[in-house]
């Protein structure tokens, strides 16, 4: 049923649902802990890190685990995570794992960013390239991949260095339609707005009034957002309505970085 909502948005009367008893999805695992898989694995064997064969194998892993949208694997497949991976750890880039990246961030899991991608296109009709605005650019895997299937995209980075490794590692893979921003993610993005998709890679215990007002008639916002019991995430989903009402629907649980305010 459709709901009219005053926001910021507050999940403090939402129940959780059945599904959040599910593993927690890590995007971000503690550094020390990505170090010591950093040591354990071993490179794919007999295939160069370049090579199609290796993403290949690595979107194979998403789609027997339920990932079915053409535009996502397609997407998957066209950018090489390991361009956007420091190279002592190269050699996990096509592993199911997040990667620090500098400044306590990491890169998100490819199975998190899968499955954000496809939630937020699930509204979107085959063929149409939407407008999309990503909130933490971090080391730019993500938005080279949005890049792959959106007709623009803005993405935001709080700190600079971050958004000047963005940059640099974006040089190196073809595309016309971004544009990166070094900016507080918390205000969107008003210039480009209003947006189709909306997704971020940080939560906090609200969603800011600003991405919601940034967001386009038929569009979806996805986003962590604080679970309502207080332990750790969800995924939240917001769609704007026709009528302009939103809609809000609760999914799995999520382990993203605080989203915080100003610059870095």
């Amino acid at each position: 049923m459709t709901q009219k909502r005053k926001f910021p948005l507050s999940l403090g009367r939402v129940q959780p649902p059945a599904s959040a008893a599910k593993p927690v999805l890590r995007p971000q695992r503690p550094l020390a802990e990505a170090e010591r898989d950093r040591v354990r694995a071993q490179s794919p064997s007999g295939l160069g890190l370049d090579s199609e064969q290796v993403r290949a194998r690595m979107v194979e892993r998403l789609r027997r685990d339920g990932l079915a949208d053409a535009r996502v694997v397609a997407a998957l497949m066209a950018v090489p995570r390991h361009a956007f991976v420091d190279s002592a750890l190269v050699q996990q880039a096509y592993e199911d794992t997040s990667l620090p990246i500098g400044l306590g961030q990491t890169i998100s899991k490819p199975s998190v960013v899968a499955r954000m991608l496809e939630l937020m296109l699930a509204v979107q009709p085959p063929g149409t390239r939407p407008r999309v605005l990503e909130i933490g650019t971090g080391c730019g895997y993500q938005a080279a991949v949005i890049a792959q299937f959106a007709r623009s995209v803005v993405s935001i980075e709080r700190l600079k260095p971050l958004h000047d490794k963005a940059r640099a590692n974006l040089a190196a893979v073809p595309h016309s339609n971004m544009r990166l921003v070094y900016g507080d993610g918390r205000l969107g993005h008003a210039p480009n707005a209003p947006y189709d998709g909306i997704v971020s890679a940080a939560g906090g215990a609200d969603l800011p009034a600003t991405w919601l007002d940034q967001l386009a008639v038929g569009g979806r916002l996805v986003a962590p957002m604080a679970d309502a019991r207080g332990a750790g995430q969800v995924l939240v989903v917001v769609d704007r309505l026709d009528d302009g009402s939103l809609r809000r629907s609760i999914h799995e649980a999520v382990r993203f970085v605080p989203l915080e305010s100003g610059l870095g």
